[in-house]
């Protein structure tokens, strides 16, 4: 018996394994079960630190199914507060920080999507992700990313209303719905194609007319950090913002972004764009190129300019610390074939009026790498490559304005050091991107005087806040910020009538020194007509603020009136805009109004093809293009600068704004139809899984039952020969 025992023991082990093995390989099991609902993580985590603050990011994963949605962050140093986007609440407790998301809440669309967590405090150098739980089931048919309480059905804008009560057009979402025109690539369709084109004289930015324009800006980042659109848009409204932009009496917006997303643009790789879904419902169904047609479209709506800033060559929140225009990831030539795309891509649509070609070129002489400006031919020497993309630009737009930045360090003494030492004592040094000494002599050249007509020069200018330079030291006013910093380093070349001056970033915190520094610089700004590009709408820049609150709606009222007497207006309070035919906001006119002049575009005789031309160039329907005549006939102001002919040959053109319309609301039909299958199938699948698994572990019980009992018989006959035997040992 000691042997059958065995045996059967041995038996019932396989029975049991089998029975293991059928729940690990069977959604029967409670790993099983939870990888079938998904278990929740977070992905692609990515931190952003500035010492008083920091956020961390990262793709909820796996969580569409659960109701509730838990994220824990953990900081170093002191955590004051926190705040994102993508969550319902968030709780500080020490060092770390709780994010919660309901599936039922108004942040339901992050449950697949990208998520921060952000703080404010002191000593914050590190953060991580600690964990991510979900519990409870979302309602029948999981999160659809539409879902929340947007207070009228999810397409609301701002707060679910616009500022003038109503729930259409740019004023309350519903954008790419009821923006009439909307195409990509974006084309002129509220102004005239064209007539909107800059140049210089000596040290005036003037429009086609030759009168004089001031490009009084704003900064707003997101597209050079993996966000792929603005920041902020997690918890504001696109159309609201921008409208907002534009009523404040910012004439031009300066979009920082990453030669990287421009080149995966170009390559038909499109990064999804992270927003709420509910607060920019106008947005569902557009990728992030199509998106950033549909905000070329909004500036240009609502009369603000753009310029486009390659912010860093990577993308990534901490690109622009690379001192130079070249990774190992993206070499001169990609970046300058990602300029190149860009400004082909919009050479006929003068919403994109300028391009500022690097942020912030940098780097100390003991550094490697650093930025240099001289006549050599060496890699890291930005004179040569700022030309070398300059004119690639000028060569596809010959009508754009090259913006130019300075570097960080110039020789105190250039015939003996042509950035030849490596001891930082030799050279003059200042904020990055700062220093343009070189321009007296190593001015840029493109090789023609019609081209050298399109640069400008751009210095960063910040305060003690940000870096306690030397100037900073005592009591500093005014007269002595001029002569120990800005002259030398950029203000004469506006002096001398050399260039135009275009303060590409300024900006910080409203205390101490660094409100003295705002006051003296906004002064020297408005004394001198200074274009700029303050720093920055964003509520994230961690050693500036922004325009807005933490909640990207409110604005900082005492920074804005700090700015406000630098933004170009007339006598009676009216902002002046760039746009010759659409006014700037609900509180400016255009610049023809101002001017009482209107340009004709040098390309005026191409401005009914430009749609179908760029179309093309893109592979797409010409027919979806909307043509600037078709466009400008629907406005009665502009009308008269319509030829019949031109009207006549847009009758048969489809305009692009009723198919998007109809195309965006079918999208979201179909996303929400495609997500309700999905699940549908997932449930029948999980439990056909199930019956699959009891199957098969039933039929494997059968067969090793049946054949334990027949070696059950074999057993006892043998113990009955075996008997036999011992009775009659003869046998």
């Amino acid at each position: 018996m000691n042997t059958s025992g065995h045996r059967i023991k041995r038996i019932f082990s396989a029975v049991l394994a089998a029975f293991v093995l059928s729940l690990c390989f069977s959604p029967l099991s409670a790993g099983s079960l939870a990888a079938a609902a998904g278990k929740p993580s977070g992905e692609n985590v990515t931190t952003n630190l500035w010492g008083s603050g920091g956020q961390i990011t990262f793709d909820l994963t796996n969580c569409s199914e659960y109701m509730t949605v838990t994220a824990v962050a953990e900081f170093d140093g002191t955590v004051s507060s926190a705040s994102g986007w993508g969550f319902d609440s968030y709780t500080v407790s020490g060092s770390q920080v709780t994010a919660v998301v309901r599936a039922d809440g108004p942040n339901a669309w992050a449950l697949s999507s990208n998520v921060g967590i952000q703080v404010e405090g002191s000593d914050i150098t590190e953060a991580k992700l600690v964990s991510v739980t979900g519990s409870g089931t979302a309602p029948d048919g999981g999160n659809d990313g539409n879902t929340g309480d947007t207070g009228d059905g999810g397409n609301t804008g701002n707060d679910g209303n616009s500022e003038d009560g109503g729930n259409g057009g740019s004023d309350g979402g519903n954008g790419a719905e009821k923006l009439s025109g909307f195409s990509s690539p974006a084309v002129s369709t509220y102004g005239k194609a064209g007539d909107d084109w800059l140049t210089t004289e000596c040290s005036r930015i003037v429009d086609l007319n030759g009168e004089e324009v001031w490009l009084t800006g704003l900064n707003w980042f997101g597209y050079n950090t993996g966000t792929n659109l603005f920041d902020g848009l997690w918890s504001a409204s696109l159309e609201t913002s921008i409208k907002a932009i534009a009523d404040h009496g910012f004439n031009l917006m300066r979009i920082p972004m990453s030669a990287e997303l421009l080149l995966e643009w170009k390559a038909g790789k499109y990064p999804e764009a992270n927003y709420n879904h509910a607060e920019n419902a106008s947005l569902s169904g557009l990728n992030s190129l199509e998106i950033f047609d549909y905000v070329l479209t909004l500036c240009e709506e609502n009369g603000i300019k753009v310029m486009v800033d390659i912010h860093s060559a990577n993308t990534d929140a901490s690109g622009h610390n690379h001192p130079v225009w070249y990774t190992s990831k993206i070499s001169e030539d990609k970046y300058v074939e990602a300029l190149t795309w860009i400004a082909d891509r919009y050479k006929n649509y003068d919403t994109i009026v300028a391009y500022d070609l690097k942020n912030e070129p940098h780097g100390k002489a003991s550094e490697t790498p650093h930025a240099i400006w001289n006549d050599s031919n060496d890699a890291n020497n930005w004179k040569r490559a700022a030309e070398r993309a300059g004119n690639a630009i000028l060569d596809v737009n010959p009508h754009a304005l090259i913006v130019i930045e300075g570097i960080q360090i110039y020789p105190t003494n250039p015939k003996t050091n042509n950035f030849t030492s490596s001891k930082d004592s030799d050279y003059y040094n200042t904020w990055w991107g700062a220093n343009l000494m070189a321009v007296k002599d190593y001015p840029i050249d493109f090789g023609d005087p019609e081209r050298n007509k399109q640069i400008v020069y751009s210095p960063h200018d910040y305060g003690p806040l940000v870096y306690e330079q030397p100037w900073f030291t005592g009591n500093f006013d005014g007269s002595s910020l001029y002569r120990d910093a800005w002259h030398d380093y950029w203000l004469y070349i506006a002096e001398e009538d050399i260039a135009p001056v275009l303060i590409g970033e300024w900006g910080g915190f409203m205390s101490g020194k660094n409100l003295t520094w705002m006051e003296c610089l906004r002064d020297r700004i408005s004394s001198d007509h200074l274009h700029h590009t303050f720093w920055c709408f964003n509520a994230n820049s961690g050693d500036t603020g922004g325009l807005v609150k933490d909640d990207f709606k409110t604005w900082d009222e005492e920074k804005y009136a700090l700015v406000k007497p630098v933004l170009w207006a007339e006598s009676s309070g009216k902002f002046i805009g760039l746009d010759h035919a659409v006014p700037l906001g609900k509180n400016g006119i255009s610049l023809s109004a101002h001017t009482g002049k209107a340009p004709e575009p040098p390309m005026a005789d191409e401005a009914g093809e430009n749609g179908n031309q760029m179309a093309q160039d893109e592979g797409q329907n010409p027919d979806q293009a909307v043509t600037n005549a078709d466009a400008l006939t629907t406005d009665p102001a502009v009308s008269d600068m319509v030829s019949e002919e031109s009207t006549n040959a847009t009758k048969d053109t489809a305009t692009f704004s009723s198919s998007t319309s109809d195309n965006t609301v079918n999208s979201a039909a179909d996303t929400d139809t495609q997500t309700k299958v999905g699940s549908a199938k997932t449930k029948v699948m999980t439990i056909a899984a199930c019956v699959i698994g009891v199957a098969a572990f039933t039929v494997l019980f059968i067969l090793l039952y049946r054949k334990s009992k027949r070696i059950r018989e074999l057993e006892e006959t043998l113990q009955v020969v075996e008997k036999k035997d011992t009775e009659d040992p003869k046998k």
